[in-house]
């Protein structure tokens, strides 16, 4: 006896929320060329509804029609898409073996250049800059540090920090293989923590968007932590290879703990030099 066809019927039309999404995101590209259509969908999501309550609005059209139309408030929508959750030498494991495994590396040098991807408001970037200065490579090393969020940008120059964070920094610091005074790297006044002049002098902050830039210099470390695992597979190949193309040879690349170049496109062209704490040297 033949059984009955069933079907299964047209497919569920999108939500409204998800078109009004696609949309945002392709006109964004189109009015102002940042392309966040490789994030991953979920973690999106959820930046875009931090995005309606910042600018005060209840659907994602209207806060649509208020960044097309709206330098100062794409601005903010960057800010807010953007990855900014950081820490002064979070994972002190991680800078330990950087000065154990990274820094031998860097001496034979005669000089140094570092890229922070995705400096945020510049925790990581003064991080390093501490280590290379411990280090005695401060005086022949450059460190360019990207975003894509031109006010996080301006606060990470600044170098200005709450006041109450430096109790845990300087634990992170220590448990880092940091061993003078962690507050001589700051100035204080009631509410904030300076990070002194000398610090920022090698550091150079600019502007720069993973997904659609391409690489502008060769580096001998690159830093992009905590960022990949807001993209999508498309987009962490992109980056991987752009990673792969910024270092020189014998170049080292630090990832966050929780993402890994296993299984990835540019594996075969690295060697693993910690692969718990993603560090990874570029073959020649």
């Amino acid at each position: 006896m033949a059984l009955p066809l069933t079907s299964k019927g047209p497919p569920s039309p999108p939500s409204v929320e998800d078109v009004e999404l696609d949309l945002l995101l392709a006109g964004i590209v189109r009015r102002w060329g940042f392309d966040f259509r490789g994030y991953a969908r979920a973690s999106l999501r959820r930046r875009v509804g931090r995005a309606l309550e910042r600018e005060g609005v209840r659907t994602i059209s209207e806060l649509q029609s208020r960044v097309l139309r709206s330098d100062e408030a794409m601005q903010r929508f960057i800010a807010t898409i953007s990855v900014h959750v950081s820490a002064m030498f979070r994972d002190p494991a991680f800078y330990l073996a950087l000065r154990q495994k990274v820094v031998p590396i860097l001496r034979t040098h005669p000089f140094v250049r570092v890229w922070v991807a995705g400096c945020a408001t510049g925790e990581e970037v003064y991080s390093m800059a501490i280590l290379l200065h411990e280090a005695g490579l401060g005086g022949r090393a450059r460190i360019y540090a990207t975003d894509l969020s031109d006010s996080l940008l301006d606060r990470a120059g600044r170098g200005v920090f709450p006041l109450r964070a430096m109790r845990d920094y300087t634990r992170n610091y220590i448990a880092s293989g940091g061993a003078v005074d962690f507050s001589s790297y700051y100035t204080t006044d009631q509410q904030h923590a300076i990070m002194r002049r000398e610090l920022r002098e090698n550091v150079v902050f600019s502007q720069h968007n993973l997904v659609s830039d391409g690489s502008f210099n060769e580096f001998h470390l690159v830093l992009c932590r905590n960022v990949l695992i807001y993209f999508d597979e498309a987009l962490r190949d992109r980056v991987h290879g752009l990673m792969t193309e910024s270092l020189v040879r014998h170049g080292v690349l630090g990832l966050g703990t929780k993402e890994t170049l296993r299984y990835s496109r540019v594996a075969s062209r690295f060697d693993v030099l910690d692969e718990g704490l993603s560090l990874y040297r570029r073959k020649a």
